[in-house]
């Protein structure tokens, strides 16, 4: 297979590509163990041949069956394609519509190496976020993109493509849902079964939507964490000479040693895996590495005392960067870290997303297949001593967050002292991020607004960078001081963003702005489109971690404090809603983030033609995306909300939301329950 037509010409199977099984030179997920019964293999099997005609599963069904047996899935390796995996320009797929080319674009940059985590297993990134649940499944989908036509939408469940059915011009292109187990049965040991046997998959957030741009996906909001958490905890946005000890180089932890630099601190990121850390540093994201202890502190020390910026990984193991800076502070009193958070995958702690210190990573990769059970142990084991380590560190002084990695949550399962006295369901002794940092500037409706230039030239990107500051510049004259002040963070980052070589596959950036923001740039990009200053269409979207995309208790939806933060009415109304407002593909997920069964998120795509219609798309349901969010929070009682849905009802007459009514006076509940 030679081409992008081929591989658009649906599955190969006369003759059949050969099977080459895994690629050596790539990194690989780890074992699966979903524990099937002899007749739930039998299922798995007959479920990934109906795939392929019966003449073919002679020849299939053994390999499949030892795929199944040796990792845990059915992934069709035979049927993993020979072309280069990465975003080509729009203009060189064989589709009938730029919408369905954008879509395949998008598709091809998640599972590009230089992206993907593991590209052979289709997980883009988080240890387990899946594009597809097996190659059968790409291929057909990239057939079926290739010849829809604008009356036509293609339905995907759980990473299967359903089939193209009829629609209109202004329905979706492609409607996709990830994960809808019914909730009783929205477990991790049920999910394990369910994805062994190809009926459901966990799609992360935008790895089954077809939308994650790499680890730059995350910087931006990395960044704004880091420098609003030393405006919280350190009483100052200047961070030179400050310390941030966290976790994770991976997939979307891959981002932090770049914020960390950007920020103006000293970012050590600790990372058990080599490869990981290797790509980060080639791909020039981190500075320097070492897997000597000795060597870490003396740098940490001599950073912190010329005050440059500077991202350190350490190839280890958190736990043991932990007591080794609580045991700097015991033996000199010298604090060495002043933040300090966690982005290991502890969404998935037991298969690969969370090493335990007792073990090397060769020996935790044999165990949690070997002995699960075992593992199990060792993990919560480990845990409680990063806690204790994390715990004596904090009353020194550090400032700790959780970083939505549901870190405290399975802290908290494990037996460690996490829990906050008289807290409610959402809350531990350390605050997530959300909770501190970020909650209240969803509220404001700023979230991370993407987009991706089709053309695949760096000069397109470059001028939508200078559309995008500009607009900020321009709106930023006329609105509060807390909103100026996200405003400037955001035109500093987008003013600096070419400087700082964040681009890993597709042309793409992102940045944080709020409703007013994301309108304005978005029609100034599709009319320089029209214009021909930038030379083919630009796909916009956003991360599911946004003001109305994801609600999710332990991170998003934290700072909801009136019981309703379990609720997910505002995901799915926020994925229905964005698929009649004009998104030319939208998705909603259960799992993402801290985990299955935990979070249900939505998000979209919006092609930019530079068409008048794909400015009135863009205006209806970038105005829609946010406030449906700010409206919740406001209902919930966030006072940025409140002020935020009250100043857009001002400027949007259409718009009526039902504004709540605080109690002034607690005596009157506490005199009404008191009879």
């Amino acid at each position: 297979m030679s081409n992008l037509k081929e591989l658009c010409g649906g599955l190969p199977l006369d003759p059949l590509p050969p099977n080459r099984g895994r690629d050596p030179s790539v990194p690989h997920a780890p074992v699966r163990t979903p524990g099937l019964r002899p007749e739930e293999e039998r299922l798995a099997l007959r479920n990934a041949l109906r795939y392929f005609p019966p003449a073919l599963h002679a020849t299939l069904a053994p390999e499949f069956a030892q795929e199944l047996r040796q990792y845990g899935h059915i992934y069709m390796y035979r049927f993993c394609p020979a072309l280069r995996m990465r975003a080509y320009p729009i203009d060189q797929y064989p589709c009938r519509t730029r919408q369905a080319a954008a879509i395949i674009l998008m598709i091809m940059n998640n599972l590009d190496p230089a992206v993907a985590q593991f590209p052979q297993e289709l997980v883009t990134y988080g240890g387990n976020g899946q594009v597809f649940s097996n190659w059968a499944q790409f291929w057909l989908v990239l057939h079926y993109l290739s010849t829809m036509t604008e009356e036509q939408t293609l339905v995907m469940y759980s990473g299967h493509p359903l089939g193209l059915f009829p629609s209109q011009p202004s329905s979706p292109r492609c409607v996709i849902t990830n994960g809808m187990v019914i909730p009783n049965y929205s477990s991790r040991q049920q999910y394990e079964r369910m994805f062994a046997m190809g009926v459901t998959m966990y799609g992360q957030m935008t790895a089954g939507s077809y939308c994650y741009i790499g680890p730059q996906g995350i910087v931006h909001g990395t960044l704004l964490t880091v420098l609003n958490a030393g405006r919280r905890y350190l009483g100052s946005g200047d961070l030179r000479g400050r310390v941030f000890v966290t976790s994770g180089l991976g997939g979307m932890s891959g981002a932090q040693a770049k914020a960390a630099v950007i920020a103006g601190c000293v970012g050590v990121i600790a990372e058990v895996d080599e490869a990981p850390l290797k790509k980060r540093h080639e791909q020039g994201w981190l500075m320097e590495f070492t897997n000597d202890l000795n060597h870490c502190i003396k740098r940490i020390r001599e950073a912190r005392k010329m005050r440059m910026a500077l991202s350190l990984g350490y190839h280890g193991n958190i736990v043991d960067l932990w007591e080794r800076l609580l045991q700097e502070y015991v033996e000199t009193g010298e604090l060495l870290v002043d933040l300090g958070s966690d982005q290991t995958s502890l969404h998935n702690p037991f298969s690969g997303g969370y090493y335990p210190v007792q073990l090397s990573m060769r020996q935790a990769n044999q165990l949690m297949n070997t002995d699960p059970q075992r593992f199990h142990t060792i993990v919560h084991e480990s845990l409680r001593r990063q806690v204790i380590a994390i715990n004596k560190l904090s009353e020194a002084g550090m400032f700790f967050w959780d970083y939505g990695n549901a870190f405290l949550l399975e802290a908290q399962r494990a037996g460690a002292e996490v829990d906050k006295r008289g807290g409610g369901d959402t809350e531990f002794k350390y605050p997530s991020y959300v909770q501190h940092i970020m909650g209240d500037i969803f509220s404001l409706g700023f979230g991370p607004f993407r987009w991706v230039c089709s053309s695949g030239d760096p000069a397109d990107l470059a001028l939508t960078d200078d559309i995008a500051a500009s607009i900020l510049e321009e709106i930023s004259t006329a609105v509060t001081e807390r909103v100026r002040q996200q405003y400037n963070d955001n035109i500093r980052w987008i003013r600096e963003a070419g400087k700082h070589n964040m681009v890993v596959g597709s042309q793409a950036r992102i940045l944080y702005s709020d409703q007013r923001g994301r309108v304005a740039i978005a029609l100034a990009i599709n009319k320089a489109i029209a214009d021909g200053r930038v030379s083919a269409p630009v796909v916009i979207s956003r991360d599911h971690h946004d003001v109305s995309g994801t609600d999710s208790p332990f991170r998003e939806t934290s700072n909801v404090y009136d019981g309703s933060a379990f609720c997910a009415d505002m995901a799915v109304q926020n994925f229905v809603g964005d698929a009649f407002r004009g998104a030319t593909w939208v998705a909603l997920h259960n799992g993402g983030g801290v985990g299955w069964g935990e979070v249900m998120n939505g998000g979209f795509g919006l092609v930019l033609d530079g068409t008048e219609e794909a400015g009135r798309r863009a205006r209806l349901m970038l105005n829609w995306d946010v406030s449906n969010g700010v409206a919740r929070r406001c209902w919930s009682g966030n006072s940025n909300a409140y002020e935020t849905i009250q100043r857009t009802m001002e400027v949007n007459t259409e718009l009526r939301v039902t504004m709540p009514f605080p109690v002034q006076d607690e005596h009157v509940l506490d005199r009404a329950l008191q009879g």
